[in-house]
């Protein structure tokens, strides 16, 4: 089964107030569009995400809505829901069986929620995620008094055990939600599109919510959820992440040994595009690595000119810019050299200190170590180097 998930995030939150799209907003650090897409992007039965986005949006998508191991596709939004939803709609893979809609403002829906909501649409055509109303509920009317000013009055009390208060997710079956959004271009305005399949004659099922799965469309509703976000559980990266990173290069005559932005008095140097620093090169790995975004080799390739001779230490700024991007800073970092000869004990005060400072920490959270290969191949002959990294990452809330 094919599915694919529409963020809709196509509107500037205008009862929300302010300059800023209320879904670029940050929750406990970290924007409600990219807590909400978070779900989708892990989310095993996901086969491609597409976010509807304002029109100056679209043009500059932000950094977090790449991903490695799903198929994104940005769309221009509309100035009504439906609008968005259509145009992201008319973007979605032709295999789609099931088309999952969420709304962006919407940063705390579960895996489970998701899942559950697939699996109702997949057997009922149509399907949403919903809690019941939990107070009484009263309708009402207004009513112009004596004075000109408007009273209202309650003219029924409805039973709250058959009232629910719709979320999203929601789901359907690609051809019900073909024919919903049709309907949607006859003039027929809506809210979701629950109610345009429902106005198209089908039946929607409904999956039981949750109380967390709130929607951000006040300051009141921010303050809600930074106070769920900082709450245990909310996301796993608010834990940290760990990343790993190797790096290996021939030592040949001619070239400087530079290691963590330092010049090793040498006879020979490391062989590579850029400046060859394996200190940095591994440490860049780990660091992207921890936030899902490849290695270096993905975005300072050696096919590249611009990159030639480059300063390894300008690229790991650079790395550290990415990570930012994504919420994150460097907590602390860990780097073990092999390399036979020349020994570099004296070196490594000077070694901590240079990456320290493109790092932006206390050279006390940067170790660097140097081993031998006793030896033992290319290594240990004194015709490569090698360094092992990792990075512990930590979320920037």
């Amino acid at each position: 089964m094919f599915v694919s998930a529409i963020i809709a995030a196509g509107g500037r939150g205008r009862r929300f107030g302010g300059a800023v799209p209320k879904q670029l907003l940050t929750v406990a650090g970290r924007p409600i569009l990219e807590r909400s897409v978070h779900v989708f992007f892990a989310h095993p039965e996901i086969d491609e995400v597409i976010v509807a986005l304002p029109s100056e949006l679209a043009a500059d998508p932000p950094a977090y809505l790449k991903h490695d191991g799903k198929h994104v596709r940005i769309v221009t939004g509309g100035e009504r829901r439906q609008d968005s939803v259509s145009a992201a709609f008319r973007a979605v893979d032709g295999r789609a069986d099931i088309v999952v809609i969420h709304d962006a403002a919407r940063p705390f829906a579960t895996a489970d929620l998701v899942s559950r909501t697939i699996a109702a649409a997949a057997a009922s055509g149509a399907a949403l995620a919903a809690i019941p109303a939990r107070d009484t509920v009263k309708r009402s009317d207004a009513v112009s008094g004596s004075n000109g000013a408007n009273r209202t009055f309650v003219t029924e009390t409805l039973a709250r055990q058959q009232i629910f208060l719709a979320q999203t997710p929601q789901a359907f079956q690609r051809d019900v939600l073909k024919r919903a959004l049709a309907a949607a271009e006859q003039a027929i305005e809506a809210t979701d599109e629950a109610a345009l399949a429902e106005r198209a004659g089908y039946r929607v099922e409904i999956v039981a919510g949750e109380s967390t799965n709130i929607k951000v469309t006040t300051q009141e509703d921010l303050t809600i959820a930074d106070t769920i976000a900082r709450k245990a559980g909310s996301l796993p990266a608010r834990t940290g992440r760990a990343g790993t990173g190797y790096d290996l290069h021939r030592l040949v005559a001619g070239r400087p040994l530079i290691l963590g932005g330092v010049t090793i008095p040498s006879s020979v140097g490391a062989l590579g595009h850029s400046d060859a620093d394996v200190v940095c090169h591994a440490i860049t790995d780990a660091m992207l690595g921890a936030v899902g975004l490849g290695d270096i080799g993905r975005h300072f390739p050696d096919s590249d000119p611009q990159w030639k001779g480059a300063s390894s230490l300008d690229l790991l700024a650079r790395a550290v810019a990415l990570v930012a991007e994504h919420g994150y800073e460097v907590g602390n970092v860990d780097v073990t050299v092999i390399l036979e000869q020349p020994k570099i004990r004296d070196h490594i005060g000077q070694m901590r200190q240079s990456i320290a400072n493109v790092l932006g920490l206390d050279v006390s959270r940067v170790s660097v170590k140097g081993k031998t290969n006793e030896g033992m191949d290319a290594i240990g002959r004194g015709e490569a180097i090698a360094a092992h990294a990792i990075a512990l990452l930590r979320s920037k809330s």
